[in-house]
C-alpha cells in the first residue's frame, strides 16, 4: 500500500506531469484525486492535553477558547501525525506534558481511494521516536513524509518576517519536503556531511584531501537544493502576490526572492575559494545553509516598512500560496490549519480572508479563534458541515 501510494504522488519537480489551468500560473502536476481526511485523533500528554479521542468534521472544525487553553497545541497534534514533528522548532522533550515520560498521538484517515488507514507516532522525554502505519512501523520516518500533506498558518510564522533565514529556510524545507523526495534526502544527508565538515574545521589543521571529498559529495546535494528553492520560489512569488491582492484589496505589491551562494558556482568552487577562511573561523561559512528568501513590499524589505497587518497578511498570503502549490502538485487539497488567523488583521481583510476559504478549492479545515461568536459568525457563513469544539486547560468538548 505505502508503495503503490507513494508511486502516485507526483513531486514538483519530477516527471508525470500534465498542465491543467490554475492561479497565477504554477505548474499542475496530476489528475485530481480524493484527500486524505483526518475523522478521528487521540492525544495523550502532548503539551498540556493529559488525553483526548475527538472525531472530526470532513470540511470545516472550530476550536475556540482562552489564551494558553491548548488550542494550539491540539493543531500542532495534527500537524505531527503529518510531519513526524512539530510545527515548532523544539526538541520533543518540551512536547511531553509536564511529569510524563512521552507522548503519543494517533489519527485516523479516510484515504484516497476509499480506504482507511491508522497513523501514530509516538516520542519519549530522551529523544526515541516511532512513526506507524496501520500498525508496521515505518524504516524511517522521512518514508511518511508527503503522505498526508498539510499547511499551518500559526502566529509564530511572524518569525519569517522578523528573524534570521533559519525559519525562512525551514519553511520552504517544510513545502518541499512533503512534495519531493529526493529533496528531504538532499537535505538531510547535506545536514549531515555539514556537521562532519564543521567538525573537522573546528578540531584544526583538517586534511586539504579529506576536504575535498566531503565537498564534492556535498556538492551533488547542495546542487538539487539549490534547484529546488530556486524553483519553489519562482512559482511562489506571482502567487503570494496574487494572494496577498485579494487579502489587502490591492493596497500594497508584495515579492518573493531567493538568495543564495550557489548563483555564484558550484559548491566545489564555493568551497574552495572560502576554504583559507573556514579554517580560520572553524566552521564552513558559504552554502545552501545560509540561503535566504526576500520578502519584500512595495520595494522595501517587509520587515522594515510593514506594519503588524500587513506582515500578517504577507504571512498569510505565503501559506496559502504554499497551500495552492501544494494542491496542484497532489492534485487534492492539503489539510489546511488556521491557527489564531485572524489576529491583528482588520475587518476588511479577515472579509476578504473568508471570501479566499469560502472558495471550493479547499478540503478539511480546522480553525482556531479566542472569539467564539466571531469565530461561529464567520464559519456560518462558509459551510452548514462544520463542527464546534470548546478548549478548555487541554481538554475539549464537541459542542
Amino acid at each position: 500500500m505505502l508503495k503503490s501510494e507513494r508511486a502516485a504522488r507526483f513531486c514538483i519537480f519530477g516527471v508525470f506531469c500534465v498542465h491543467l489551468p490554475c492561479r497565477a500560473g504554477a505548474f499542475v502536476r496530476r489528475t485530481v484525486l480524493r484527500m486524505p481526511i483526518l475523522k478521528k485523533i487521540i492525544v495523550q500528554d502532548f503539551r498540556n492535553i493529559a488525553f483526548q479521542d475527538l472525531e472530526f468534521s470532513p470540511n470545516v472544525n472550530c476550536i475556540s477558547g482562552g489564551n494558553g487553553e491548548g488550542k494550539t497545541n491540539l493543531m500542532d497534534a495534527i500537524y505531527y501525525l503529518s510531519m513526524g514533528k512539530s510545527a515548532f522548532p523544539a526538541p520533543d522533550r518540551y512536547n511531553c506534558r509536564y511529569g510524563a515520560g512521552g507522548f503519543a498521538i494517533a489519527g485516523t484517515y479516510g484515504m484516497p481511494g476509499g480506504t482507511e488507514s491508522k497513523f501514530s507516532v509516538s516520542a519519549g522525554g530522551t529523544g526515541e521516536k516511532k512513526m506507524m502505519r496501520d500498525g508496521k512501523a515505518y524504516g524511517r520516518i522521512s518514508e511518511h513524509i508527503g503522505m498526508l500533506p498539510v499547511v499551518m498558518v500559526s502566529p509564530a510564522d511572524i518569525s519569517m518576517v522578523s528573524e534570521s533565514g533559519e525559519d525562512r529556510r525551514r519553511f520552504a524545507n517544510a513545502v518541499l519536503s512533503q512534495l519531493d523526495g529526493e529533496y528531504l534526502k538532499a537535505v538531510q544527508d547535506y545536514g549531515r556531511l555539514l556537521l562532519q565538515r564543521n567538525k573537522m574545521l573546528k578540531g584544526g589543521a583538517p586534511d586539504d584531501g579529506l576536504l575535498s571529498v566531503f565537498d564534492a559529495r556535498m556538492s551533488r546535494s547542495a546542487a538539487l537544493i539549490f534547484e529546488a528553492r530556486d524553483r519553489l520560489a519562482g512559482e511562489l512569488n506571482p502567487v503570494v502576490g496574487e494572494y496577498y491582492r485579494l487579502l489587502s484589496g490591492g493596497r500594497e505589491e508584495v515579492s518573493l526572492s531567493y538568495r543564495s551562494d550557489l548563483r555564484h558556482g558550484s559548491l566545489e568552487d564555493i568551497f574552495a575559494a572560502s576554504r583559507e577562511r573556514d579554517r580560520i573561523l572553524g566552521f564552513t561559512s558559504a552554502g545552501v545553509q545560509r540561503d535566504d528568501f526576500i520578502f519584500m513590499m512595495n520595494g522595501h524589505p517587509i520587515r522594515r516598512c510593514g506594519s503588524q497587518g500587513q506582515q500578517k497578511s504577507f504571512m498569510v498570503s505565503l501559506k496559502f500560496a504554499q497551500y495552492e502549490i501544494m494542491k496542484n502538485s497532489y492534485g487534492f487539497a492539503p489539510m489546511l490549519l488556521l491557527d489564531d488567523v485572524f489576529d491583528k488583521l482588520d475587518m476588511n481583510r479577515i472579509s476578504n480572508l473568508i471570501s479566499m476559504v469560502a472558495g471550493s478549492g479547499f478540503g478539511q479545515i480546522f480553525i482556531t479563534d479566542s472569539d467564539k461568536v466571531r469565530l461561529s459568525g464567520i464559519v456560518d457563513s462558509i459551510t452548514d458541515d462544520r463542527a464546534y469544539f470548546d478548549a478548555s486547560a487541554g481538554e475539549f468538548r464537541r459542542v
